[in-house]
């Protein structure tokens, strides 16, 4: 269980990094579902993201 909850983690991880990433570039890529697409709204959402799941990763591996 503890593996899979960690393999759900790095593939959300890496999803939000690949999302930041495309977002940067394009931001209407990824905010699709906003009315205002712009790189800081990018780096709130998807960088906020990024950085929950990195904690939530690094405490499912120390436990």
């Amino acid at each position: 269980m503890k593996d899979a909850i960690h393999l759900l983690l790095q593939i959300l991880t890496i999803g939000s990094i690949l999302s930041l990433i495309l977002g940067l570039y394009k931001p209407v890529l990824v905010l699709w579902f906003l009315d205002r697409f712009n790189r800081l709204k990018v780096l709130k959402v998807y960088g906020l993201s990024l950085l929950i799941l990195a904690f939530l990763m690094f405490v499912n591996k120390i436990i």
